[in-house]
């Protein structure tokens, strides 16, 4: 018998104010993309969500202005920019709350010149956000032209000082040598530069496990008898998103709680309430059991990447069956995980 589960308060955090992308990434653990239904977070659940995460989240190891990948809070998606007014109102809030080394994570596609790159980041800086994380990578290459990541580094640097991350340094400095210019596809890069792949930060989840050719792949068995405990009750990088969810670490579309609970100080979760977890914590196997045996789930002939390959497929499975689990949102990210660019 499973006890209850205990939910950690989160001290470095996310909020996802919508899953909704101008990118169709290769690699997204939450399989955000320009299909997705915006939904943009509420004003009164971004309060109550701050009100929340200001008791919590403790400040970067240089400080409250300090920022980092895995500290602080951030605000992210999907892309935040795609609705600069609410990620300018979420800052504000944020600093009003004294929430210390908050920052904004950015592909960067809305840097289509000097003007509007530099006053967007002054106009954040002014709301009281601490800095920004700009993505670069071969798989952001090949949506948002290499110009406006570069615009991006150019005006974050200015404004926010080393409080603007480019997550990743190795690959601005590859495009810079490569003489990249506009987008680049994934084959183009594997022609040009893919010495630089091993320094990607490849999490074997969500849409990356769907990407023909990544990773090399095992039969279900070979995951048996791992959980995911740790995971799953990590209190570092959780997030909470627009649909009031509340999801740890990178395992995208599945709640181990929610922020209503969380506000009324409940951090008790009941097993029955929420099944999937309840395998997790104790081995896939029996996840994997659980989904062949009452929900006709059939085990991929050419295997999984990872535990969380394995774990995300049958997820998608009993999403897209109908089956209804408290712990298994938001259903939209199931539908998503195989919108993909066609070119390989």
């Amino acid at each position: 018998m499973v006890p209850k589960i205990v939910v950690p308060n989160p001290v470095s955090a996310g909020i996802i104010l919508s899953y909704k992308c101008t990118s169709t990434c290769r690699h997204c653990a939450y399989a955000c993309s320009p299909a997705w239904k915006a939904d943009w977070m509420s004003d009164d659940l971004l309060k109550r969500t701050l009100d929340c995460l200001a008791g919590w989240i403790a400040p970067a190891p240089d400080g409250p202005d300090g920022v980092g990948i895995n500290q602080g809070l951030h605000f992210t998606g999907g892309e935040p920019f795609l609705n600069f007014d609410l990620l300018v109102k979420t800052a504000r809030q944020a600093a009003a709350h004294g929430i210390p080394s908050t920052f904004v994570e950015t592909n960067g596609f809305w840097c289509k010149d000097d003007i509007t790159a530099k006053y967007n980041f002054l106009d954040l800086k002014e709301a009281g956000l601490k800095g920004v994380s700009i993505s670069v990578n071969p798989f952001i290459a090949e949506e948002v032209p290499f110009e406006r990541t570069a615009r991006a580094v150019r005006y974050g640097r200015e404004a926010f000082g080393k409080a603007c991350l480019v997550h990743q340094e190795y690959y601005f400095y590859q495009f810079l040598r490569l003489g990249i210019t506009g987008t680049m596809t994934f084959r183009e890069y594997l022609a040009r530069g893919r010495e630089g792949l091993a320094q990607a930060e490849l999490l074997p989840m969500g849409r990356a496990a769907y990407t023909p050719d990544l990773f090399r792949k095992q039969a279900a068995a070979a995951f048996f008898g791992q959980d995911c405990r740790a995971e799953l009750l990590d209190p570092h990088h959780a997030h909470f998103d627009n649909y009031g969810n509340y999801v740890t670490g990178y395992c995208g579309g599945i709640a181990l709680s929610s922020l209503d609970r969380l506000s009324k100080g409940d951090h008790e979760v009941d097993p029955d309430e929420r099944p999937v977890i309840a395998t997790l914590l104790t081995d896939i196997k029996d996840l994997h059991d659980l989904a062949v045996r009452e929900f006709g789930y059939v085990p991929k002939e050419r295997g999984y990447v990872s535990k969380c390959h394995l774990c995300v497929d049958i997820r998608r499975h009993l999403a897209l069956s109908g089956a209804r689990f408290a712990d298994v949102r938001p259903r939209e990210f199931y539908s998503r995980l195989e919108d993909m660019r066609s070119s390989p």
